[in-house]
């Protein structure tokens, strides 16, 4: 499973990168007039890229202070700069006004998270691919027994009309035609996955990076089996013979691949999600409800610059939210602290929830202080919470033999592959702090990004809700 968000990179896909020479090539022309180019020009002098997209947690979202982000919207906005225009997004909320879109050159090109099948190669044109995920045939766990393959599937299966998923159910029918399905424009992917989650909806089809996340606050959601695997998601284009713009995006995808950018976008966005725990996921929900209300106001005093809901998620890696929390190594607390690093910090009793917390922020700025001001984020947060658990001398060292087989110090997901070395012989005994558990804070800090990213939903949900109940007292009244 893990392997599927490990993006395509130089020398181990080098497909990728042929496919994209092959497309350039074949755009450059072997005699014959060539078609004056236009599209790039008219872009330039105008000043934006014009984008149409789909919201949704993988592609495009508004953040918490309402500012974008998301996965697409990363990655296109680094075209957009690569071009020296700014980005204006067309966001629609059905596939098939999304298509409208692109066929009336409303939008320049269509950036949602779309797959390429041959069906769409028949009309519109395709970048080399920038992602790889799979498809899943959900359910919710508790309610029936896991079929194994299509003929086991007993239930309605429902999936957003005009998709590809769609077009799979379209095509098995006539394999399997007691299969129950439809589509709707009604609702999206997420919606569908939360009408399996409350019973309203026996099976949907999701994306695996889409589904991944979305089980992050509904661990019932479960896989019955793998329904396409391979599934490439590229930039979608017209058929036009103008292909100035098309050449810039097959070319900035290539570079995209070459550099480490959508490695590091990959891994920014779903790389902690890929490993799920349903018991543990389950577990941390029980106890933001039970147990996080009695510390929350602590996490929110003492965050400082960090998110508190960051600081939150440390706490409960460490500890699960256990003021008398303790390990055979001396470290106790909510926070874990070792008996001189609280000294330092003014901690006198570890036990004592508040300066606990209070300590362990103060030690988490401190770490995040002492990195190399050049790391920027989010590789800087994450880098502070591996030193947050395995010392930043060790962080370092890792950076230095990350350094040394040609990786990126400064990026967390170079380094993490580095981290694990830190236990043989023949890598340690290089380094200046010697042999460390290099795999423990790989699996920590992979931790507390999904325990944030729950917390994170979570709370905006509830942010959501108390807007829409004081809006509706405010009518009633």
């Amino acid at each position: 499973m893990k392997g599927v968000y490990n993006v395509i990179r130089l020398g181990r896909y080098t497909s990728i990168l042929a496919v994209a020479l092959a497309l350039l090539l074949s755009l450059s022309g072997c005699g014959g007039e060539r078609v004056e180019q236009h599209q790039l020009q008219k872009i330039q002098e105008r000043g934006t890229l014009r984008i149409g997209t789909m919201m949704s947690p993988v592609n495009y979202y508004l953040g918490p202070d309402q500012t974008g982000t998301g996965f697409e919207y990363e990655l296109l906005q680094g075209f957009a700069a690569s071009l020296g225009v700014t980005l204006e997004l067309e966001v629609r909320y059905e596939l098939r006004e999304l298509w409208q879109l692109l066929d009336s050159g409303a939008v320049d090109f269509l950036a949602a998270g779309l797959d390429i099948t041959d069906e769409r190669r028949r009309v519109f044109r395709f970048t080399p691919p920038y992602h790889q995920v799979e498809q899943k045939l959900v359910y919710r766990q508790d309610s029936r027994e896991r079929p194994r393959d299509w003929t086991q599937v007993e239930g309605q299966i429902r999936v957003v009309e005009g998709s590809s998923h769609e077009a799979m159910l379209v095509a098995l029918s006539d394999h399997y035609p007691h299969l129950n399905w439809s589509s709707t424009p009604l609702y999206d992917a997420d919606e569908l996955l939360d009408h399996v989650m409350q019973g309203r909806l026996d099976f949907t089809i999701a994306d695996s990076h889409h589904l991944d996340i979305k089980r992050r606050t509904h661990p019932d959601l479960s896989i019955a089996f793998t329904v396409r695997d391979n599934t490439h998601l590229a930039w979608a284009f017209t058929g036009s013979s103008d292909d100035s713009l098309y050449a810039a995006a097959i070319e900035y995808v290539g570079h995209s691949h070459e550099n480490g950018l959508l490695v590091q976008l990959v891994d920014r966005y779903f790389g902690h999600v890929a490993q799920f725990n349903v018991v543990d996921t389950r577990a941390f929900i029980a106890a933001i409800q039970s147990t996080l209300p009695n510390y929350k106001a602590l996490f929110e005093e003492y965050a400082g610059d960090l998110d508190w809901r960051l600081l939150a998620a440390v706490a409960y890696q460490e500890s699960h939210w256990d003021p008398w929390a303790r390990s055979p190594t001396g470290v106790r607390g909510m926070m874990m602290l070792t008996l001189p690093t609280a000294q330092q910090l003014g901690v006198r009793s570890r036990l004592d929830p508040e300066q606990s917390i209070r300590g362990g922020a103060e030690y988490l700025h401190r770490l995040h202080r002492r990195l190399p001001d050049r790391i920027s984020e989010p590789d800087r947060t994450w880098m502070a919470l591996a030193a947050y658990n395995v010392g930043l001398g060790h962080l370092e060292d890792a950076r230095i033999i990350t350094q040394r087989q040609g990786g990126n110090p400064d990026y967390w997901i170079d380094v993490r592959e580095r981290l694990p070395l830190l236990r043989q012989n023949r890598y340690y005994r290089t380094t200046r702090f010697g042999f460390a558990r290099g795999d423990e804070p790989v699996r920590y800090v992979e931790n507390i990004r999904r325990y944030y990213d729950t917390l994170v939903w979570l709370d905006e949900q509830e942010r959501l809700s108390t807007l829409l109940n004081a809006e509706s007292d405010a009518i009633t009244r």
